[in-house]
C-alpha cells in the first residue's frame, strides 16, 4: 500500500495496525517512496528465553575441556622456587 505522508497523518493508528499485521505500508513524499512501516520483531517470552539459555549452556558444557584453572594455567613457566625458568 502506498500512501502520501500528508494522508497518513490522519490514519497513522490504522496504518500501524496494518503494518503489524503484515501489510507493507510505504509512505510517499511528492509521489516518491520515502519510508516503509514495518513491525519491530516481538521479543520472545520468558519461557522461550529460558529454554534457549538452557540449550546454550548444555552446548557449552559439552564443548568444555578439563585443564588447569585460570589461576594456575601458566604455572609450567615457573620453577619450584616461583622464578621463571
Amino acid at each position: 500500500m502506498h500512501i502520501s505522508v500528508s494522508d497518513a497523518k490522519g490514519q497513522l493508528t490504522d496504518l500501524v495496525r496494518r503494518a503489524e499485521a503484515g501489510d507493507e505500508i510505504i509512505l510517499t513524499r511528492h509521489g516518491h517512496a520515502a519510508v516503509r512501516l514495518v513491525p519491530i520483531k516481538v521479543p520472545t517470552d520468558r519461557a522461550s528465553r529460558r529454554t534457549l539459555l538452557e540449550e546454550v549452556r548444555k552446548a557449552a558444557t559439552a564443548k568444555a575441556t578439563t585443564g588447569p584453572d585460570a589461576a594456575h594455567s601458566q604455572d609450567f613457566l615457573y620453577g619450584d622456587e616461583g622464578m621463571p625458568e
